[in-house]
Protein backbone atom coordinates (compact mmCIF):
# COMPACT_ATOMS: atom_id res chain seq x y z
CA UNK A 1 0.00 0.00 0.00
CA UNK A 2 3.05 2.28 0.52
CA UNK A 3 3.61 2.87 -3.35
CA UNK A 4 -0.27 4.07 -4.09
CA UNK A 5 0.10 6.15 -0.89
CA UNK A 6 3.55 7.61 -2.18
CA UNK A 7 1.87 8.54 -6.03
CA UNK A 8 -0.93 10.19 -3.84
CA UNK A 9 1.76 12.51 -1.83
CA UNK A 10 3.36 13.10 -5.10
CA UNK A 11 0.90 14.20 -6.84
CA UNK A 12 -0.65 16.36 -4.02
CA UNK A 13 2.89 17.71 -3.59
CA UNK A 14 3.11 18.69 -7.76
CA UNK A 15 -0.41 20.24 -7.64
CA UNK A 16 0.58 22.60 -3.95
CA UNK A 17 4.33 23.71 -5.81
CA UNK A 18 2.81 24.33 -9.28
CA UNK A 19 0.45 26.89 -7.83
CA UNK A 20 1.47 30.42 -7.81
CA UNK A 21 0.57 32.33 -4.89
CA UNK A 22 -2.36 34.97 -5.79
CA UNK A 23 -0.65 38.13 -5.96
CA UNK A 24 -1.96 40.69 -3.87
CA UNK A 25 -3.42 43.79 -5.30
CA UNK A 26 -1.62 47.02 -5.76
CA UNK A 27 -2.38 50.11 -3.63
CA UNK A 28 -2.95 52.96 -5.43
CA UNK A 29 -1.97 56.89 -4.15
CA UNK A 30 -2.91 59.77 -6.71
CA UNK A 31 -1.10 63.02 -4.85
CA UNK A 32 -2.35 66.15 -6.93
CA UNK A 33 -1.21 69.36 -6.14
CA UNK A 34 -3.30 72.84 -7.43
CA UNK A 35 -1.76 75.26 -9.89
CA UNK A 36 2.06 74.13 -9.39
CA UNK A 37 4.32 75.25 -11.85
CA UNK A 38 6.70 72.68 -14.10
CA UNK A 39 9.73 74.28 -11.99
CA UNK A 40 8.39 74.05 -8.76
CA UNK A 41 10.35 70.93 -7.54
CA UNK A 42 13.63 70.12 -6.88
CA UNK A 43 14.46 67.52 -9.42
CA UNK A 44 12.38 70.44 -11.98
CA UNK A 45 15.13 73.02 -11.45
CA UNK A 46 13.18 74.55 -8.53
CA UNK A 47 15.21 77.25 -6.60
CA UNK A 48 14.73 79.29 -3.11
CA UNK A 49 13.30 76.31 -1.89
CA UNK A 50 13.94 72.22 -1.28
CA UNK A 51 11.83 69.56 -2.15
CA UNK A 52 13.85 66.63 -0.87
CA UNK A 53 11.01 64.05 -0.30
CA UNK A 54 9.71 64.42 -3.72
CA UNK A 55 13.17 64.41 -5.07
CA UNK A 56 13.75 61.32 -3.00
CA UNK A 57 10.70 59.84 -4.85
CA UNK A 58 12.06 60.64 -8.42
CA UNK A 59 15.07 59.05 -7.37
CA UNK A 60 13.19 55.88 -6.55
CA UNK A 61 10.75 56.24 -9.69
CA UNK A 62 10.35 57.51 -12.97
CA UNK A 63 10.13 61.93 -13.90
CA UNK A 64 8.42 62.69 -17.29
CA UNK A 65 9.07 66.19 -19.03
CA UNK A 66 6.43 65.98 -21.40
CA UNK A 67 3.27 65.37 -19.32
CA UNK A 68 -0.06 66.86 -19.32
CA UNK A 69 -2.98 67.88 -18.10
CA UNK A 70 -6.12 67.93 -20.13
CA UNK A 71 -6.78 71.44 -19.66
CA UNK A 72 -5.19 74.06 -17.54
CA UNK A 73 -7.89 75.03 -15.55
CA UNK A 74 -9.34 73.15 -12.36
CA UNK A 75 -12.47 71.39 -13.08
CA UNK A 76 -12.25 70.37 -16.37
CA UNK A 77 -8.42 69.07 -15.14
CA UNK A 78 -10.01 67.11 -12.20
CA UNK A 79 -12.37 65.43 -14.40
CA UNK A 80 -9.92 64.10 -16.74
CA UNK A 81 -7.90 62.58 -13.84
CA UNK A 82 -11.09 61.14 -12.84
CA UNK A 83 -12.66 59.49 -15.20
CA UNK A 84 -9.68 59.54 -18.23
CA UNK A 85 -11.80 61.65 -21.05
CA UNK A 86 -10.76 65.24 -22.07
CA UNK A 87 -13.25 66.83 -20.08
CA UNK A 88 -15.13 68.14 -23.13
CA UNK A 89 -16.47 64.65 -23.58
CA UNK A 90 -18.57 65.02 -20.38
CA UNK A 91 -19.51 68.20 -20.48
CA UNK A 92 -17.23 69.83 -17.94
CA UNK A 93 -15.40 72.60 -18.62
CA UNK A 94 -13.40 75.46 -17.13
CA UNK A 95 -13.89 75.94 -13.50
CA UNK A 96 -17.20 75.22 -11.46
CA UNK A 97 -18.18 78.19 -8.79
CA UNK A 98 -20.35 78.25 -5.62
CA UNK A 99 -23.12 79.63 -7.70
CA UNK A 100 -22.80 76.38 -10.56
CA UNK A 101 -25.82 74.08 -10.42
CA UNK A 102 -23.83 71.36 -12.18
CA UNK A 103 -21.48 68.36 -11.53
CA UNK A 104 -19.68 65.51 -12.54
CA UNK A 105 -22.31 63.17 -13.89
CA UNK A 106 -23.29 60.05 -11.78
CA UNK A 107 -23.44 57.93 -15.46
CA UNK A 108 -18.84 58.65 -15.59
CA UNK A 109 -16.88 55.79 -13.87
CA UNK A 110 -14.21 57.48 -11.92
CA UNK A 111 -11.19 55.68 -10.97
CA UNK A 112 -12.49 55.09 -7.19
CA UNK A 113 -15.59 53.46 -8.82
CA UNK A 114 -13.58 51.66 -11.23
CA UNK A 115 -11.31 50.36 -8.12
CA UNK A 116 -14.06 49.77 -5.48
CA UNK A 117 -15.66 47.37 -7.62
CA UNK A 118 -12.22 45.25 -7.29
CA UNK A 119 -12.56 45.18 -3.63
CA UNK A 120 -10.24 48.69 -3.17
CA UNK A 121 -10.90 50.78 -0.18
CA UNK A 122 -11.33 54.39 -1.27
CA UNK A 123 -10.57 57.77 0.07
CA UNK A 124 -10.29 61.81 -1.01
CA UNK A 125 -8.87 64.04 1.66
CA UNK A 126 -8.54 67.40 -0.29
CA UNK A 127 -9.96 69.77 -2.71
CA UNK A 128 -13.30 67.77 -4.84
CA UNK A 129 -14.18 70.71 -7.86
CA UNK A 130 -16.75 69.10 -9.48
CA UNK A 131 -19.76 69.62 -8.12
CA UNK A 132 -20.55 71.00 -4.68
CA UNK A 133 -24.06 69.54 -4.00
CA UNK A 134 -24.53 66.06 -2.61
CA UNK A 135 -25.23 64.81 -5.36
CA UNK A 136 -22.48 65.61 -7.11
CA UNK A 137 -19.82 65.11 -4.23
CA UNK A 138 -16.80 62.27 -3.47
CA UNK A 139 -19.12 59.30 -1.71
CA UNK A 140 -21.45 59.45 -4.81
CA UNK A 141 -18.84 58.77 -7.37
CA UNK A 142 -17.24 55.72 -5.31
CA UNK A 143 -15.42 57.12 -2.64
CA UNK A 144 -15.53 55.69 1.02
CA UNK A 145 -14.43 58.51 2.72
CA UNK A 146 -14.14 61.81 1.75
CA UNK A 147 -12.71 65.50 3.49
CA UNK A 148 -12.41 68.97 2.20
CA UNK A 149 -13.26 72.44 0.27
CA UNK A 150 -15.83 71.06 -2.62
CA UNK A 151 -14.31 74.24 -4.91
CA UNK A 152 -10.97 76.62 -5.33
CA UNK A 153 -10.05 77.95 -1.94
CA UNK A 154 -10.32 81.42 -3.41
CA UNK A 155 -14.10 81.28 -3.82
CA UNK A 156 -15.19 82.84 -0.84
CA UNK A 157 -16.17 86.42 0.50
CA UNK A 158 -12.73 87.81 1.63
CA UNK A 159 -10.19 89.74 -0.23
CA UNK A 160 -6.15 89.20 -1.04
CA UNK A 161 -5.17 91.61 1.71
CA UNK A 162 -7.68 89.88 4.37
CA UNK A 163 -10.84 92.67 4.16
CA UNK A 164 -14.41 91.89 3.26
CA UNK A 165 -15.51 93.35 -0.44
CA UNK A 166 -17.54 95.87 -1.25
CA UNK A 167 -21.38 95.11 -0.90
CA UNK A 168 -22.41 93.98 -3.63
CA UNK A 169 -19.74 92.75 -5.73
CA UNK A 170 -19.18 89.08 -7.07
CA UNK A 171 -16.67 88.49 -4.13
CA UNK A 172 -19.04 89.41 -1.82
CA UNK A 173 -21.72 87.27 -2.88
CA UNK A 174 -20.00 83.95 -1.92
CA UNK A 175 -20.49 82.27 0.56
CA UNK A 176 -17.90 81.38 3.64
CA UNK A 177 -15.39 78.70 2.24
CA UNK A 178 -17.08 74.75 3.04
CA UNK A 179 -15.31 72.23 4.86
CA UNK A 180 -16.69 69.18 4.15
CA UNK A 181 -17.00 65.28 5.88
CA UNK A 182 -18.68 63.05 3.70
CA UNK A 183 -21.26 64.57 2.65
CA UNK A 184 -21.83 67.29 5.82
CA UNK A 185 -20.60 70.30 6.56
CA UNK A 186 -18.11 70.14 9.05
CA UNK A 187 -16.96 73.73 9.62
CA UNK A 188 -17.04 76.68 7.38
CA UNK A 189 -13.51 78.63 7.11
CA UNK A 190 -13.62 82.27 7.64
CA UNK A 191 -9.98 83.42 8.21
CA UNK A 192 -6.19 82.99 6.51
CA UNK A 193 -5.38 80.90 9.67
CA UNK A 194 -8.46 78.04 8.57
CA UNK A 195 -6.29 77.76 4.89
CA UNK A 196 -3.62 77.55 6.99
CA UNK A 197 -4.47 73.77 8.33
CA UNK A 198 -5.51 72.64 5.40
CA UNK A 199 -2.15 70.83 4.12
CA UNK A 200 -1.46 69.14 7.24
CA UNK A 201 -5.25 68.27 7.47
CA UNK A 202 -5.17 66.38 4.26
CA UNK A 203 -2.07 64.87 5.44
CA UNK A 204 -2.85 63.56 9.14
CA UNK A 205 -6.34 62.30 7.48
CA UNK A 206 -4.46 60.16 4.53
CA UNK A 207 -1.64 58.29 6.82
CA UNK A 208 -4.39 57.39 9.21
CA UNK A 209 -6.44 55.81 6.13
CA UNK A 210 -3.33 54.70 5.50
CA UNK A 211 -2.82 52.61 8.60
CA UNK A 212 -6.59 51.30 9.23
CA UNK A 213 -5.69 50.05 5.45
CA UNK A 214 -2.94 48.12 5.38
CA UNK A 215 -4.59 44.61 5.28
CA UNK A 216 -7.01 45.85 2.39
CA UNK A 217 -6.33 47.17 -0.71
CA UNK A 218 -6.68 50.88 -1.08
CA UNK A 219 -6.66 53.95 -3.36
CA UNK A 220 -6.04 57.24 -1.89
CA UNK A 221 -6.85 60.57 -3.93
CA UNK A 222 -4.83 63.85 -2.54
CA UNK A 223 -5.77 66.71 -4.36
CA UNK A 224 -4.33 69.32 -2.11
CA UNK A 225 -6.05 72.72 -2.22
CA UNK A 226 -2.29 74.18 -2.41
CA UNK A 227 -0.43 76.15 -3.84
CA UNK A 228 -3.43 77.98 -5.13
CA UNK A 229 -3.92 81.34 -3.73
CA UNK A 230 -5.03 82.61 -1.37
CA UNK A 231 -1.72 80.31 0.41
CA UNK A 232 -2.13 78.79 3.38
CA UNK A 233 0.62 77.17 5.87
CA UNK A 234 1.15 75.81 8.65
CA UNK A 235 3.46 77.05 11.38
CA UNK A 236 5.57 74.41 11.22
CA UNK A 237 6.78 76.01 7.47
CA UNK A 238 6.39 79.71 7.96
CA UNK A 239 9.14 81.41 6.67
CA UNK A 240 11.32 78.41 6.38
CA UNK A 241 11.80 79.46 2.29
CA UNK A 242 14.00 81.88 0.43
CA UNK A 243 11.29 82.18 -1.94
CA UNK A 244 9.24 83.46 0.79
CA UNK A 245 5.17 82.08 0.84
CA UNK A 246 5.00 80.04 -2.26
CA UNK A 247 8.82 78.61 -1.44
CA UNK A 248 6.86 77.76 2.40
CA UNK A 249 4.02 76.27 0.88
CA UNK A 250 5.98 73.95 -1.48
CA UNK A 251 7.85 73.06 1.47
CA UNK A 252 4.81 71.84 3.28
CA UNK A 253 3.98 69.86 0.33
CA UNK A 254 7.10 68.34 0.07
CA UNK A 255 6.58 67.22 4.22
CA UNK A 256 3.14 65.98 3.12
CA UNK A 257 4.77 63.32 0.17
CA UNK A 258 7.05 62.64 2.98
CA UNK A 259 4.84 61.34 5.68
CA UNK A 260 3.00 59.16 3.14
CA UNK A 261 6.49 57.32 2.17
CA UNK A 262 7.38 57.50 5.73
CA UNK A 263 3.73 55.80 6.36
CA UNK A 264 3.95 53.16 3.45
CA UNK A 265 7.51 52.34 4.93
CA UNK A 266 6.58 52.14 8.63
CA UNK A 267 3.36 49.52 7.17
CA UNK A 268 5.27 47.12 5.06
CA UNK A 269 3.69 48.99 1.65
CA UNK A 270 6.09 50.86 0.53
CA UNK A 271 6.88 47.41 -1.98
CA UNK A 272 2.98 47.40 -3.24
CA UNK A 273 2.28 50.72 -3.43
CA UNK A 274 1.94 52.91 -6.79
CA UNK A 275 2.49 56.67 -5.96
CA UNK A 276 1.72 59.22 -8.70
CA UNK A 277 2.64 62.85 -7.96
CA UNK A 278 1.55 65.88 -9.92
CA UNK A 279 -0.60 68.50 -10.57
CA UNK A 280 -3.93 70.34 -12.21
CA UNK A 281 -2.61 73.33 -13.91
CA UNK A 282 0.53 75.08 -14.65
CA UNK A 283 0.96 78.64 -12.16
CA UNK A 284 -1.84 81.27 -11.68
CA UNK A 285 0.71 83.71 -12.79
CA UNK A 286 -0.99 86.65 -12.26
CA UNK A 287 -0.06 86.54 -8.08
CA UNK A 288 3.36 87.15 -9.40
CA UNK A 289 5.70 85.99 -6.01
CA UNK A 290 2.22 84.25 -4.81
CA UNK A 291 2.55 81.89 -7.81
CA UNK A 292 5.13 79.27 -8.84
CA UNK A 293 7.64 78.88 -12.04
CA UNK A 294 6.56 77.27 -15.27
CA UNK A 295 10.59 76.53 -15.44
CA UNK A 296 10.94 78.60 -18.80
CA UNK A 297 8.04 77.49 -20.72
CA UNK A 298 5.40 80.00 -22.35
CA UNK A 299 2.65 81.96 -20.13
CA UNK A 300 0.56 79.55 -17.39
CA UNK A 301 -3.13 78.44 -15.85
CA UNK A 302 -5.78 79.31 -18.19
CA UNK A 303 -3.49 79.03 -21.44
CA UNK A 304 -3.17 76.00 -24.00
CA UNK A 305 0.67 77.19 -23.97
CA UNK A 306 2.58 75.01 -22.79
CA UNK A 307 3.37 76.33 -19.25
CA UNK A 308 -0.28 75.70 -18.83
CA UNK A 309 -0.93 72.12 -19.55
CA UNK A 310 2.52 70.83 -19.41
CA UNK A 311 3.00 69.90 -15.70
CA UNK A 312 5.52 67.60 -13.43
CA UNK A 313 4.78 64.07 -12.84
CA UNK A 314 6.38 61.52 -10.85
CA UNK A 315 5.74 57.99 -10.30
CA UNK A 316 6.64 55.14 -8.59
CA UNK A 317 6.06 51.58 -8.96
CA UNK A 318 7.88 49.53 -7.08
CA UNK A 319 10.03 46.54 -8.08
CA UNK A 320 8.58 47.46 -12.03
CA UNK A 321 9.54 51.25 -12.95
CA UNK A 322 13.54 51.91 -12.76
CA UNK A 323 14.52 54.01 -10.11
CA UNK A 324 15.72 57.31 -11.51
CA UNK A 325 14.61 57.31 -15.01
CA UNK A 326 13.06 60.35 -16.74
CA UNK A 327 10.68 59.54 -19.41
CA UNK A 328 10.55 61.97 -22.43
CA UNK A 329 7.47 60.61 -24.28
CA UNK A 330 4.17 62.21 -24.39
CA UNK A 331 1.26 61.68 -21.90
CA UNK A 332 -1.02 62.80 -19.70
CA UNK A 333 -3.50 63.05 -17.11
CA UNK A 334 -6.23 60.99 -19.34
CA UNK A 335 -3.96 58.05 -19.35
CA UNK A 336 -3.56 57.54 -15.68
CA UNK A 337 -6.97 55.58 -15.55
CA UNK A 338 -6.32 53.50 -17.98
CA UNK A 339 -3.06 52.42 -16.81
CA UNK A 340 -4.00 51.89 -13.33
CA UNK A 341 -6.72 49.74 -14.91
CA UNK A 342 -4.09 47.52 -16.60
CA UNK A 343 -1.66 47.63 -13.41
CA UNK A 344 -4.54 46.43 -10.86
CA UNK A 345 -6.90 44.34 -13.68
CA UNK A 346 -9.63 46.39 -12.98
CA UNK A 347 -12.52 46.82 -16.11
CA UNK A 348 -12.03 49.59 -18.19
CA UNK A 349 -15.45 51.71 -17.80
CA UNK A 350 -18.06 51.17 -20.45
CA UNK A 351 -18.32 53.92 -21.96
CA UNK A 352 -16.05 55.81 -24.63
CA UNK A 353 -12.72 57.29 -23.01
CA UNK A 354 -9.59 59.28 -24.72
CA UNK A 355 -7.08 57.66 -22.37
CA UNK A 356 -4.62 55.21 -23.28
CA UNK A 357 -2.49 53.13 -21.09
CA UNK A 358 0.88 54.30 -20.60
CA UNK A 359 2.25 50.96 -18.67
CA UNK A 360 5.11 49.94 -21.31
CA UNK A 361 6.50 53.43 -20.63
CA UNK A 362 6.48 52.96 -16.23
CA UNK A 363 8.03 49.83 -17.09
CA UNK A 364 10.86 51.60 -19.03
CA UNK A 365 10.55 50.58 -22.61
CA UNK A 366 11.05 53.89 -23.92
CA UNK A 367 10.84 52.74 -27.37
CA UNK A 368 7.13 52.55 -26.72
CA UNK A 369 5.10 55.28 -28.03
CA UNK A 370 1.13 54.74 -26.87
CA UNK A 371 0.41 58.37 -27.04
CA UNK A 372 1.40 60.03 -30.58
CA UNK A 373 -0.75 63.29 -30.73
CA UNK A 374 -2.38 65.33 -27.43
CA UNK A 375 -5.46 67.61 -28.25
CA UNK A 376 -5.08 71.38 -26.47
CA UNK A 377 -8.83 71.95 -25.69
CA UNK A 378 -9.55 75.19 -23.52
CA UNK A 379 -13.11 75.85 -22.59
CA UNK A 380 -16.57 74.33 -23.85
CA UNK A 381 -15.10 73.12 -27.42
CA UNK A 382 -12.35 75.29 -28.49
CA UNK A 383 -9.43 73.51 -29.53
CA UNK A 384 -6.75 75.73 -29.50
CA UNK A 385 -3.75 73.03 -30.57
CA UNK A 386 -2.57 69.52 -31.30
CA UNK A 387 0.83 68.09 -30.77
CA UNK A 388 1.53 65.16 -32.78
CA UNK A 389 5.10 63.66 -32.12
CA UNK A 390 7.32 66.66 -31.30
CA UNK A 391 5.20 69.07 -33.38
Amino acid sequence: MRYPLLCLFSILFLFTSCESPKEKPTNVIIIFTDDQGYGDLGSYGATGFTTPNLDKLASEGMRFTHFYVAQAVCSASRAAVMTGCYPNRIGISVALFPYHKVGLNPEETTIAEMLKAEGYATAIYGKWHLGHHEKFLPLQHGFDEYIGIPYSNDMWPIMPDGSLPKEGSWKAKYPPLPLIEGNELLEEITSYEGQDKLSTLYTERAVDFIKRNKENPFFLYLPHSMPHVPLGVSDKFRGKSEQGMYGDVMMELDWSVGEIMKTLEAEGLDENTLIVFTTDNGPWLNYGSHAGSTGGLREGKGTSWEGGQRVPCIIKWPGVSPAGTVCNRISSTIDLLPTIAEITGAELPEKEIDGVSLTELWKGNFEAEPRTELYYYYGKNNLEAVRKGNW
